[in-house]
């Protein structure tokens, strides 16, 4: 399958070939132009950029990183990912007006380097040779300057994952000889110009990801050169545009979670080189015969829109041969046809599909609230009946029959008297169980209601867990957590609750897509209390209105005037969570993602260690999330992390004041063990899971924080050899291979799967501090290089009880190693499961305490990790 990335990448790469071929060689003669050095120095300063990059005694010309020449004269700059000195860090800013005197500057690229500040008027005026300008996440803000349009030499402008603010400036539309458009992942507003179709050499146009809003102008259809369009993750409303079936060269098309409404039309046929399309969350409607036809399709996603009508047979569909089929929430009927055997991921969940699983269905299809026979999780018999009533069609009945076998006799007398009493034996015993349990419980309960004014702690909330639910509003003040929003909005803000509008079916609720009267995106939980526990959004509620951060999902408001259903709205991320945007980077299948940036999965694991510091160390009592994985770690429009699922936050077991019988007779929500092996209500076992998160973030592969037991078992079993704190190069056999990063990134990705590995320790006492496990992420190459090092210093550093130290406590404590198979015999630290010394220490997540190799004797781990006050910075200062 060939994605919107894989599209850029290739063109991109073969256009700065053929761009900047002279540039790559070696160049034949050092810098002539005295201005432009005394401009590369300034740059150097304003930038922050250190003295290892760009040396001021040495030639730029042949020494400095990233600069391009050509006869002498600077031509190329390329900082993307280049680190700024400490006292640069301190206050970066787009520091850049030294480059209006390198009068033939051919690029500019910045991308994921620090440039907070906007976009210089300047740059249209003094910036007349440039070709490129590559400014992905550099923290761009403000507007696009309409200066812009007068850099008519301008063949690629990169703007992504920035926030920039108001409109597109329509002089864009003067760049006539622009390749490459990505104004992605940022809060503009207003419309697409209409003017864009004047840019008739565009082979990539990406405006996805901001708020814009409008009709997708017409003329987009003149750009006969496009290879790939994204609109997607806006507010577009209006039809379809028949005008982009002119679009002959199309190989990608992305307008999903949009407003589209109306039909595909049949102009579409005429995009023969499509691969892959996503209209998916909109409300389109009628027939998807138009796609059948179309001979390289092999990714379809169309889910969440209005699409009715019967699967065709294969046999008279033979090009449709996706590898990704994904029509789950629409109007689909019938039976399936031999069509879906074709596809390697089918997701036809949420329709009207018929009878019986043909055998060359895949194993792993996505069938759930279809009406099929002997499947779990199907809609109820009156659902299927009314939608095939509906269209006067026949519906099987799931294919049981209306009459039911009679109960076959005793055959003897005597038989029949055995039977009754072996059932008056198990009654009986039955009885005598209930009573126990029933008598068990009133003791629990009376235990726990002299300890609930601290339960819950914070105090957030005053609501044991497993107890009753409290009257509405006995124990949370309900004004002050939101607004009220009455009924009649969240229906007028959803749609009446449209399957359109459906994003997920949550454990705790159903989550909806909305749009207030004042333009705000939400989303809206909606609890069916017949189904879901009824104190759980009280609790929810509670926590709202006791604990503010940052970190959390802005909670907006609540909706409780039904009995039965309650409602809570939250802010809308225009990002999703973790998983699906990995996922939506790329739509590809097998384990080579390529994703998010490097810089960006940083700073999403600060962002969730944040969140779950402030869970453990500043609550009191501490707090256990309970739900830490990819789904629950939600992005706003600038990938900051924003922590979600938060109904089964609870206080840590053994920092309540229970008393010993309650605690000896917990009730087994409060006990349940995860694939972890502790407790999931210890802080401990948020820490397994947050190790899982940042597998998955060096890895690439998506599902890991969610995988079962056995799943995480024997991929632990193929990873974490390769994580060692003596051998920083094993930790490539399994980084994500679409990463690109330089020597210095790649400590950092090091320093992370070293630390992933210290919190996914088989013992939950083994496990590091969330607190030290945040100060790690945030010292990253500190990680490695102090712990890695022979230096006497570095050690003592350590021993001296640093949070470095702390990391390490259940890396010290093993004694075993593994040979890896095919490494030459290079041996590394055995996975989870080997033997520990039984003279190391320990700390664990739910204790202030850590643990440190012992030869003597094993330590109480409170005495062990206190935080230093005065450990010196043993990395080496940046050169300025």
């Amino acid at each position: 399958m060939v994605d919107q990335r894989s599209i850029v990448s290739c063109a991109l790469l073969l256009w700065m070939v053929l761009l900047f071929e002279p540039t790559f060689q070696q160049p034949s003669q050092p810098l002539s132009s005295h201005a432009e050095r005394v401009a590369l120095l300034q740059l150097r300063s304003s930038l922050g950029l250190r003295s290892r990059d760009w040396p001021i005694k040495s030639d730029p010309c042949f020494i400095w990183r990233g600069v391009e020449c050509s006869n002498g004269r600077v031509v190329g700059i390329n900082i993307s990912g280049f680190r700024r000195t400490r006292l640069g860090r301190q206050n970066p800013q787009f520091s850049v007006d030294a480059l209006a005197n390198l009068t033939l500057l051919n690029s500019f690229n910045a991308s994921n380097f620090l440039l907070p500040g906007s976009i210089p008027d300047w740059f249209g005026q003094s910036l007349g040779s440039l070709q490129l300008l590559d400014l992905t996440s550099s923290s761009v803000y403000g507007p696009i300057p309409a200066s812009l349009g007068n850099c008519t030499n301008l063949t690629a402008l990169f703007l992504p994952r920035n926030n920039l603010t108001g409109t597109i400036p329509p002089t864009l539309s003067n760049l006539l000889r622009l390749s490459f458009l990505d104004l992605s992942q940022n809060r503009l507003t207003g419309s697409i110009p209409t003017s864009f179709g004047n840019l008739g050499n565009l082979s990539v146009l990406d405006i996805s990801g901001n708020y814009l809003s409008g009709s997708i102008p017409p003329g987009i259809g003149n750009l006969l050169k496009l290879q790939s369009l994204n609109l997607s993750s806006n507010m577009l409303s209006s039809s379809f545009p028949p005008e982009l079936g002119r679009l002959d060269s199309l190989v990608y098309l992305d307008l999903s979670s949009n407003l589209l409404a109306g039909t595909l039309p049949s102009g579409l046929r005429g995009l023969k080189n499509l691969q892959s399309i996503l209209i998916a969350d909109n409300s389109l409607g009628g027939s998807l015969d138009v796609l059948w036809s179309m001979p390289q399709l092999n990714f379809l996603d169309v889910s969440g829109n209005n699409f009715t009508g019967l699967l065709p047979n294969s046999s008279s569909n033979a090009n449709a041969t996706a590898a990704v089929f994904n029509i789950s929430q629409n109007l689909m009927y019938g039976g399936l046809t031999p069509l879906v055997g074709k596809f390697g991921v089918i997701d036809l969940s949420g329709n009207y599909f018929q009878g019986g699983v043909p055998g060359y269905v895949v194993t792993n299809a996505s069938l759930d609230r279809n009406c099929l026979r002997n499947l779990k999780d199907q809609r109820t018999l009156a659902e299927c009946s009314s939608f095939y009533a509906d269209k006067g069609l026949s519906f099987d009945d799931f294919g049981q029959p209306n009459s039911t076998q009679p109960p076959s006799a005793s055959p003897t007398g005597k038989k029949s008297n055995k039977n009754v009493i072996i059932l008056a034996s198990v009654l009986g015993g039955i009885g005598v169980i209930v009573l126990i349990v029933l008598f068990l419980v009133v003791l629990i309960l009376c235990s726990r209601k002299r300890g609930t004014a601290t339960q819950r702690g914070l105090g957030v909330g005053q609501i044991p867990a497993g107890s009753s639910p409290p009257p509405a509003g006995a124990l949370v003040n309900f004004s002050g957590v939101g607004d009220a929003f009455t009924y009649q909005q969240l229906l007028q803000a959803t749609g009446d609750f449209n399957n359109t509008n459906l994003m997920k079916n949550g454990h705790t609720g159903d989550l909806f897509r909305g749009v207030l009267e004042n333009g705000i995106p939400v989303v809206i939980k909606r609890i069916d209390l017949q189904s879901i526990k009824k104190e759980a959004h009280l609790l929810e509620l509670d926590f709202f209105g006791k604990v503010s951060n940052t970190r959390f999902v802005p909670f907006l408001g609540h909706c409780l005037e039904n009995e039965n259903e309650k409602f809570m709205v939250y802010k809308y991320m225009p990002n999703g969570d973790l998983s699906s945007s990995l996922y939506k980077k790329t739509n590809t299948l097998d384990d080579t993602l390529q994703s998010l940036d490097w810089i960006t999965r940083l700073k999403i694991a600060l962002g969730a260690a944040e969140g779950l510091t402030y869970l453990h160390h500043e609550c009191d009592p501490p707090l256990v999330h309970r739900d830490v994985q990819a789904s629950s770690i939600l992005l706003d429009d600038k990938f900051e992390v924003r922590l979600g699922s938060l109904s089964d936050v609870c206080a840590q077991e053994g920092d309540t004041h229970q008393s010993r019988i309650t605690r000896l007779l917990r009730l087994p929500q409060s006990s349940e063990q995860g694939a972890s092996g502790s407790s999931t209500a210890l802080c401990a076992y948020d820490v397994y899971c947050f190790g899982k998160v940042l597998l998955e973030l060096v890895t690439g592969k998506l599902g890991i924080s969610a995988s079962s037991e056995s799943q995480l078992k024997e991929l632990l079993e193929d990873t974490l050899p390769y994580i060692s704190i003596y051998d920083k190069e094993l930790v490539t056999k399994i980084v994500d291979p679409s990463l690109i990063v330089d020597e210095d990134l790649l400590e950092e990705v090091w320093a992370m799967a070293v630390v992933a590995r210290s919190c996914l320790n088989p013992k939950p006492s083994r496990r590091p501090l969330m607190r030290y496990i945040l100060k790690a992420l945030e010292n990253p190459v500190k990680v490695v290089r102090e712990e890695s090092t022979g230096s006497a210093r570095l050690r003592a550093a350590s021993s001296r009880g640093s949070w470095n130290a702390a990391v390490f406590g259940s890396w010290r404590s093993s004694s075993e190693v593994v040979v890896i198979p095919g490494a030459s015999g290079t041996k590394v630290e055995g996975v989870s499961g080997l033997k520990h010394s039984a003279t190391t220490g320990s700390q664990g997540s739910g204790q202030n305490g850590g643990g440190e190799h012992s030869s003597s004797r094993r330590r109480h781990s409170r005495d062990i990790f206190p935080e230093p006050s005065g450990v010196q910075d043993v990395e080496k200062s940046d050169q300025d």
